[in-house]
């Protein structure tokens, strides 16, 4: 392999970044609206996303480990990374421009095609956790439905059923709003050449499909979720009702009673 390489290395968290708040902390320039990029320590740089992914461009282990302490000093509660993902980019002018075998050749790196190879290895990654987030819904729904399916009810305590359709709801919200920033970067209006090779980075990480797989299986769960609470208000109506006629013939027995 000729050319140098470039190495980018994104890790995905459980919380959002808020931008502004990174850079006022780094004290570093007011940030873009999807992005900020700080300087490493020893070499390299950082891309900040606000959709908690946050990508190394040619910064060592060393140097990617003294940013993330740092991270986890000025973010309380940030959690352990929850996933990673990795992009080599082999800068060769001679080289054939693309995406072969995982790896992406350019003839030329600059601190804008930078920026958008970071941004879609962090897209990638912030979406693999997003994925994760959504198959843990779509089973704990799936087993609300097979009890539907045998039983023929729910449970009829619905607090818990509200309580998870409240966090379907959010996560679907968080989701579609975060994910937005799918859309092109700025930086491949103004160069050809990075527009052409953003299309075959997104279609090498299949984020277009990914995204519509996630609509889809939001989508799916709230209408199973929506008919779960259907029959369980149903049936809570169906006891009340029971409940009203049991009232109803003990007072008229208790009336007998009497007389």
């Amino acid at each position: 392999m000729g050319g140098k390489v470039h190495t980018f290395k994104a890790v995905a968290f459980e919380q959002n970044f808020s931008l502004k708040d990174l850079a006022r902390k780094l004290d570093r320039p007011r940030p873009t609206t999807y992005e900020l990029c700080v300087e490493v320590e020893g070499g390299g740089h950082a891309f900040f996303y606000p959709f908690g992914a946050v990508v190394f461009w040619n910064a060592d282990l060393e140097a990617r480990e003294r940013e993330l302490e740092r991270l986890r000093r000025i973010v309380p509660g940030l959690t352990v990374q929850v996933v990673t993902e990795d992009l080599a980019v082999v800068e060769d002018p001679e080289g054939d421009s693309g995406v072969h075998d995982g790896t992406l050749t350019i003839d030329r790196m600059t601190r804008g095609r930078a920026s958008t190879c970071a941004l879609t290895v962090g897209q990638s990654c912030a979406m693999e956790y997003y994925e994760r987030i959504v198959d843990s819904l779509q089973q704990r729904t799936s087993a609300l439905v097979e009890r539907l399916e045998t039983k023929g009810t729910t449970r009829v305590n619905t607090r818990p059923l509200h309580r998870f359709i409240g966090e379907a709801i959010s996560v679907r919200t968080e989701v579609l709003t975060v994910l937005h920033l799918l859309d092109k970067p700025d930086a491949t209006w103004d160069d050809p050449v990075m527009d052409a090779i953003y299309r075959e980075l997104r279609e090498d990480y299949d984020l277009g499909d990914r995204y519509d797989a996630l609509e889809s299986k939001l989508r799916s769960v709230q209408e199973a979720l929506e008919l779960v609470l259907d029959v369980a208000r149903d049936f809570r109506l169906v006891v009340l009702e029971a409940s009203i006629v049991v009232l109803i013939v003990f007072e008229i027995v208790i009336g007998f009673i009497r007389h």
